[in-house]
């Protein structure tokens, strides 16, 4: 399932929009949620559009160049449906690459382990305060993706909490 069509197409079924306005919504909103770059989002707008999933229009504004202006048609309507239903129903196994290096954090000195997932801890804890400041949206599913994403990231805190108090306090890997 390509969860990167799902976003754009998202995106699109609330408006049209040119390629800058959907890359600045998902730059200054959704950086948390989708590592979605401008090229990786440009490229897929264009591939959607080859796939006859959205239209493009060219629009000119002045003296400013010409932009594409991407609107959601019939056809990705519908796709955008099939992959909706089959994200929501989905278990998708989460990983995290962090687990690999918790398994050989044996090859460290303690010291140097617990200093290294203090700073991961602090660089969590800055990313969770970003997602609190955030704004809340005219829309459920927008304010309960970012609710989901603030619970992962607190699980995560509380779990290197619990792991550096236990490192700290037991010298026990």
């Amino acid at each position: 399932m390509n969860y990167r069509h799902l976003l754009l197409l998202g995106l699109l079924m609330t408006q049209s929009q040119h390629g800058y306005q959907i890359h600045d919504f998902i730059e200054k909103n959704l950086k948390f949620i989708t590592n979605m770059n401008k090229a990786t989002a440009y490229s897929l707008l264009d591939r959607l559009s080859k796939e006859d999933y959205i239209d493009v229009t060219i629009e000119h504004t002045g003296n400013r160049p010409p932009r594409k202006v991407y609107s959601i048609n019939e056809k990705g309507t519908a796709y955008f449906q099939q992959l909706l239903l089959q994200n929501l129903a989905s278990a998708e196994t989460v990983s995290y690459i962090s687990e690999i290096g918790f398994m050989f954090l044996d090859h460290l000195p303690i010291d140097q382990t617990i200093d290294l997932l203090k700073k991961k801890q602090a660089e969590l804890q800055e990313k969770y305060k970003h997602l609190k400041r955030l704004p809340s949206h005219d829309k459920n599913g927008v304010n309960i993706a970012f609710q989901h994403k603030q619970k992962m990231l607190k699980a995560e805190i509380t779990f290197l909490t619990e792991t550096i108090d236990k490192l700290a306090h037991t010298g026990v890997k």
